[in-house]
């Protein structure tokens, strides 16, 4: 499904306009060290003497390595865990760790941006800069490479570039014939990332990774962790506190995934979901057609986006854009409603001849299509269908009412059918007795479904909801909306859950 990361980079936009993820294209929810830089650029980041740490903290204090690409004012350091938690003293391998804000700070907060598979190296940093001051005052932020991820005991597929054509073919196939090239692309990348990562990928899954969370928590001298995820971040988050109730602490859960849905299920929750999004999108497109000339009314520019997908299929721009592409870059834009009048803009250009900017967004969506690490989270967490027949089945069902992503997410997951690393045993989330988390979610949200924190709330008990009347995936800091902000730092600073619900307006337009 969907890649359920905050704030993919869209539509062209700068890395701060996208903040918890740069790069790559959308994939499906089926689609996130304390070491630090020694010297001068210490003195930014560190405002007291490493003594200040922990005195039970294992984390030994580094500059971060200039191939991690972590922001200044971020120190990175690495903790061994097990490959294997069946086998503690066997094979080990490295986390490798991010932070930044003050050694003074008395609490830690571990943050994860989602995926499956983002890397959080920058997202200590990123977090720390946008919290108000009263949060950086009491955190110092850690953040992480889950394992399987970046500099974490990576996920390699090999160079897998050759078994994809450029542009690809349109994403629902015309026959039985293109669907099954499409899925014999999918069988092979199964069988080459178990070719090059087979040893390591029985072992990547949300609850190893919460298992090195608790591990952490211990090399950070924490009797509690007090945590922030967003998206497949509410994921790992509620796995920790099923597994790990006695040492969870203050939970945000920002962009919940449904804890009752399979991450097959997931995906076609989401079609909808992300077809509802791009109505709105064309509303809000039809609305400024003095600007964009693509329609009058959201079902005008709605014909007109089908039109020029035909179009692009047909006849691919500069060889690079085809209608695939558009359906990638449509899928992106639905995280953040900043990245459409980027997208709106490109499409106008393109009808006039100038397909410079549909050019330029693919370039920066990048054209990888296997996300290896997203891939071994997704097809070991649970168990996927090996017929291909339900695959195809329910991805006509979803067609119907979801034409713009059915086939879209279907693709992304499509090698889960294939997929050669036995998965992981089956967990309830909240079975047991869990504590109370808070949950922070966006109404119209398209990747990860409002119903999904409504669950997440029933699942585990006595948990707070704020939910905000907004699309956005990634609310708390990155919204701007002081509705929202206020009752998760209050929680954050004090531990108190709201006495109720909290129900938000949308902030303004951007």
């Amino acid at each position: 499904m969907i890649k359920v990361s905050t704030r993919p980079q869209s539509a062209g936009l700068s890395e701060a306009d996208c903040p918890l993820e740069k790069g790559k294209r959308l994939m499906t929810v089926r689609g996130a060290s304390l070491v630090f830089v020694a010297g001068a650029a210490a003195a930014a980041l560190v405002t007291a003497p490493a003594s200040a740490a922990p005195a039970a903290s294992g984390i030994k204090w580094a500059e971060c390595a200039p191939e991690l690409g972590a922001p200044r004012g971020t120190g990175c350091a690495t903790i061994d865990v097990p490959l294997d938690y069946a086998q503690p003293s066997g094979k080990q391998i490295k986390l490798t760790l991010s932070a930044a804000g003050s050694l003074d700070a008395p609490d830690v907060l571990v943050v994860n941006p989602g995926g499956p598979g983002q890397s959080g190296i920058g997202t200590a940093k990123l977090i720390s800069s946008s919290m108000p001051p009263e949060l950086r005052d009491k955190y110092l932020v850690v953040s992480f490479d889950p394992r399987g991820v970046g500099a974490s005991a990576p996920v390699n597929c090999g160079d897998t570039s050759g078994l994809f054509p450029h542009p690809m073919p349109p994403n629902k196939p015309a026959n039985a014939e293109t669907e099954e090239q499409r899925v014999g692309i999918a069988r092979n990348i199964a069988a080459a990332c178990a070719q090059h990562a087979g040893d390591l990928l029985p072992h990547i899954t949300t609850q190893n990774a919460a298992r090195d969370m608790d591990r952490i928590r211990l090399a950070l001298g924490k009797s509690k962790l007090d945590y922030l995820g967003y998206s497949y971040g509410t994921k790992l988050g509620a796995t920790y506190v099923t597994m790990f109730p006695a040492t969870s602490g203050r939970m945000v859960l920002d962009s919940v995934v449904d804890p009752t849905l399979s991450d097959y299920r997931m995906g076609f929750q989401q079609n909808p979901a992300l077809q509802r999004r791009a109505g709105q999108f064309f509303a809000w497109t039809a609305a400024r057609d003095s600007q964009y000339h693509l329609g009058t009314s959201g079902e005008d520019v709605g014909r007109t986006w089908n039109d020029v997908r035909a179009e692009l299929a047909a006849h691919p721009a500069a060889g690079k854009v085809g209608g695939a592409e558009l359906d990638d870059m449509l899928a992106s834009a639905m995280y953040v409603e900043a990245s459409w009048s980027s997208l709106a803009d490109a499409v106008a250009r393109h009808r006039k001849g100038d397909s410079s900017g549909l050019i330029t967004v693919v370039g920066n969506l990048g054209m990888d299509h296997v996300d290896g690490p997203l891939l071994a989270y997704n097809c070991v967490d649970e168990k996927w269908p090996a017929d291909w027949r339900t695959w195809h089945d329910d991805t006509v069902r979803s067609d119907r009412g979801a034409p713009l992503f059915a086939w879209l997410n279907t693709w992304y997951s499509a090698p889960c059918a294939f997929w050669k690393a036995p998965t992981a045993p089956p967990m309830r989330i909240g079975a047991g007795k869990t504590p109370p988390v808070l949950l922070v979610q966006a109404k119209d949200d398209g990747a990860t479904p409002a119903e999904g924190a409504r669950h997440m709330q029933q699942a585990l008990r006595g948990s707070r909801l704020v939910l905000a009347d907004s699309g956005n995936h990634g609310q708390f800091l990155f919204d701007r909306n002081p509705c929202v902000d206020k009752p998760v730092a209050d929680y954050l600073l004090t531990g108190k859950l709201p006495d109720a619900d909290v129900r938000c307006p949308a902030p303004p337009n951007p």
